[in-house]
């Protein structure tokens, strides 16, 4: 009986109390919460919900910080490599390095066919026969390009009489066979808009391959201290994916569902194809015409110029082409969201790029060592043209999630023309006339292409709103 009084007298200590709160918080006095803090006001709470709809649940805003945090987190452990490669890499090291890279970007272009956008552009009732004729058909895509690539090292070779570069490109080749293990899976994470998952598979794999390369780089490894690491690091990332999401396939081998990702696919491999042509075609003419060793500062320059930023550029488009096909059946937060992602790109590049820039002739000689004093003035070239890429980058995610991406194709063609055309010009004044080239051609083509892509498509879109 004791056990039952007891308990009976904590009801009804519980419900006044209880009652008690309710009555006060209808009241304008601030209460006192079990936890010993003090409630907020109305107006502290209205604001609280403010940040909280209109900021912590943005998807794009929300996506490039989960982003922002793994890039952060590479950039963290790439300055170990970023300050030790030069220090013990040769100029005709980068060069070597830069051809077998530039060999495999090319290679990977040709997984870029529409696969992965597809999957996160697929409406719910088509979602698992896509999926899974994903998965297939990126097993056939990446293992034929794992044996064109190894092909491909030969004759190469031969073209820039140097045998040195077999091994390497097959080497390399072999990171194309752990791709599809997780590949769907990835797509579908970021079409759940679950970028934290995302965020930790590319950090633990960049992370670890820039660890990596600073290790070997230090043991005197040459090259092989910017290549090896990208293959022994590449399981880490699907391995995640895999641990973090429940889809496998449930059939055997399929075509199923082929046509139509080569039909929403053949213009965005048309798009990469010639975006890795122009991000590349500067490393094969300067390699060409003005030899490995000048290739060598050239790609040092470019790859300390450029290479944070495009993986800021990256990871915008990353998070903002899932955020687009979201809003897209909805004009005005259609709209509203595009003019949005355009302000932030643009604060967050233009920022970073001119503070890079201005401090360039600081930083260069104090990391990297006074034997790449040289290659400052190109590297603040290569740098300010970043600004315009990111609009580029911006630009394409519209069109792709308007199903445009035909007149991506078309805009991409014109570009690669006027690209490779001033890259051809500004050879014949070295290094430093190439890199002058690739900035005019960014500033001058990109914002016209930019301006004119979002004018056509919300006014396409406001047309069919209204009909």
């Amino acid at each position: 009986m004791s056990f039952v009084r007891q308990f009976s007298v904590g009801v009804k200590r519980k419900v006044y109390q209880s009652s008690f709160r309710k009555r006060l918080l209808n009241s304008s006095v601030p209460v006192k919460q079990s936890t010993g803090k003090t409630a907020l006001p109305s107006q502290f709470e209205s604001v609280r919900q403010f940040v909280s709809k209109k900021v912590i649940n943005n998807d794009f805003t929300r996506n490039l910080g989960w982003l922002s945090v793994a890039q952060a987190a590479i950039r963290v452990s790439r300055l170990a490599a970023t300050v030790i490669l030069p220090r013990f890499l040769t100029p005709h090291d980068y060069g070597l390095a830069a051809l077998v890279l530039t060999t495999y970007e090319f290679t990977q272009t040709f997984t870029k066919i529409g696969i992965f956008a597809k999957v996160i552009q697929s409406d719910d009732e088509n979602l698992e026969s896509i999926a899974t004729g994903a998965y297939w058909l990126n097993w056939l895509v990446y293992a034929g390009l794992f044996l064109i690539q190894c092909i491909a090292a030969f004759p190469i070779a031969w073209f820039y009489q140097d045998d040195q570069l077999i091994l390497p490109i097959c080497v390399l080749a072999l990171t194309l066979l752990v791709s599809p293990v997780g590949r769907v899976q990835s797509a579908l994470i970021q079409r759940e808009n679950r970028f934290k998952t995302i965020a930790i598979a590319q950090a633990s794999r960049y992370g670890t391959a820039n660890i990596l390369t600073a290790v070997f780089a230090f043991m005197g490894m040459g090259m092989w201290a910017i290549v090896l690491p990208r293959l022994l690091a590449a399981p880490i990332e699907f391995i995640i994916y895999l641990m973090n999401h429940s889809w496998r396939p449930t059939k055997g081998f399929t075509t199923e569902k082929w046509g139509i990702i080569f039909n929403f696919g053949l213009n965005i491999l048309g798009i990469n194809l010639l975006k890795t042509l122009r991000e590349n075609l500067d490393y094969l003419l300067v390699g060409r015409f003005l030899g490995v060793t000048q290739l060598g500062i050239y790609y040092f320059a470019y790859n300390a110029g450029l290479g944070i930023s495009l993986t800021i550029i990256q990871s915008i488009t990353t998070a903002l082409y899932p955020h687009l096909c979201k809003l897209r059946s909805h004009f005005k937060e259609f709209k509203k969201g595009y003019f949005k992602s355009l302000k932030t790109i643009g604060v967050i590049i233009t920022s970073f790029v001119l503070l890079q820039s201005g401090l360039a002739p600081f930083y260069v000689p104090i990391l990297f060592g006074e034997k790449w004093i040289p290659a400052i003035p190109i590297l603040i070239l290569i740098c300010l043209s970043a600004i315009p890429r990111s609009f580029d980058s911006a630009a394409f995610s519209l069109l792709a999630a308007v199903d445009e991406t035909r007149l991506g194709l078309i805009g991409n063609v014109l570009f690669t023309a006027i690209f490779a055309a001033s890259i051809l010009i500004g050879v014949q004044w070295g290094i430093v006339g190439v890199a002058i080239a690739v900035l005019l051609a960014h500033a001058i083509f990109i914002p016209l292409y930019t301006a004119w892509a979002t004018r056509y498509v919300f006014a396409k879109q406001q047309a069919l709103s209204q009909a």
